[in-house]
């Protein structure tokens, strides 16, 4: 995309200045591993949630965690900031609660949803959550807006969920209602994105990542044949034992794809990355991503000149994955997200 270039590699979006957008990792954080881990173990802000629970068509639930601007009830033409987080987080992930803190600074509203199975609290049905997702966001923001009908959206997506919502932006173009949106560290090719966990430094969140969805494929399945449901518990039940499983290609070839609808990993990969629906995204949208990104190599980054004019890519030379921490008590990243979803 077109842009100048900051003289640490960050590729500027249309309009914007040197000052506003810089950004140089703290000097005791100097790789995209450390910034990456970082912010995973260093803590965030404490900020008030209010739980709402959605229940869904289907008959399963979704849990929204609200940080209120104000009276606990947005006034008329407020903003409200829906934010989705990345695999295997939740509404208490340090980069959800982070910007939370920053967005009610800013004099905003937000609610961060929990995808199915994500707030802790196993959901009802067999069907998880995974990267295309979208039908879910669509669900939860359709209601949104019944409920709010004088607010103006915006959205914001961390990894995975950064995925879905460039993914539901696409699907709805010009009907999308959210007048804004940023996506973070976004795997746009869910391929190239699985293979490179499974080679190099990269396989220890690799490994990290397939721990955590095995134990929580094996937990769901206790849960749901202790509480009466086990019409659910055997749709698990068929798709086999985890056990030996050590990659997550491998994971999502055997439970996240036949488990979704989709014929195989690569069907789902396919169909669910973002990549294939950026050209049809008509609102303002940022992509902020790096490129010492450990989880998202360098193939899967949208080609040169692929994005239409209204959505801008921010490639800083250094950040890692969600990390982008300039120094002790940086709220680089947040303050970012917010001052382009408020201009």
């Amino acid at each position: 995309m077109a842009g100048s270039e900051m003289t640490d590699g960050t590729q500027l979006p249309y309009g914007e200045s040197d000052s506003a957008v810089s950004f140089t990792p703290a000097w005791w954080l100097p790789s995209g591993h450390a910034q990456t881990l970082w912010r995973r173990f260093a803590g965030a802000p404490v900020v008030t949630q209010q739980r709402e629970r959605l229940e869904l068509l289907d008959g399963d639930f979704i849990d929204l965690d609200w940080v209120w601007q104000g009276a606990n009830s947005p006034g008329r033409d407020e903003t409200i900031v829906l934010i989705l987080h990345g695999l295997c987080g939740c509404s208490s992930s340090p980069y959800i609660t982070s910007l939370q803190a920053q967005l009610q600074a800013y004099g905003l509203t937000s609610v961060a949803m929990n995808f199915r199975g994500c707030s802790g609290e196993i959901n009802r049905l067999a069907r998880a959550y995974h990267s295309g997702i979208s039908d879910d966001v669509q669900e939860v923001m359709s209601r949104l807006v019944q409920a709010y009908p004088d607010c103006r959206f915006t959205a914001v997506g961390y990894s995975l969920g950064g995925n879905v919502l460039l993914k539901w932006l696409g699907e709805q173009g010009e009907q999308a209602p959210v007048e804004r949106a940023v996506a973070v560290s976004t795997p746009f090719d869910l391929a190239q994105c699985s293979l490179a966990m499974g080679r190099g430094p990269s396989r220890l969140y690799g490994r990290y990542f397939v721990r955590r969805l095995v134990n929580d494929m094996r937990g769901k399945r206790v849960h749901l044949e202790q509480h009466d449901a086990r019409e659910q518990a055997g749709i698990l039940a068929g798709l086999g034992d985890p056990d030996g499983i050590r990659s997550i290609w491998e994971f999502d070839d055997r439970f996240t794809a036949p488990l979704h609808g989709f014929a195989d990993a690569a069907d789902y990969y396919a169909r669910s990355s973002s990549s294939r629906f950026l050209p049809e995204i008509r609102k303002d949208t940022l992509l902020i991503q790096s490129a010492d990104d450990p989880l998202i190599p360098d193939a899967a980054l949208p080609a040169a000149g692929s994005l239409p004019g209204n959505v801008q890519l921010l490639l800083s030379r250094a950040g890692g994955h969600v990390g982008f921490i300039a120094g002790a008590g940086s709220n680089w990243l947040e303050r970012r997200i917010a001052d382009f979803i408020t201009r």
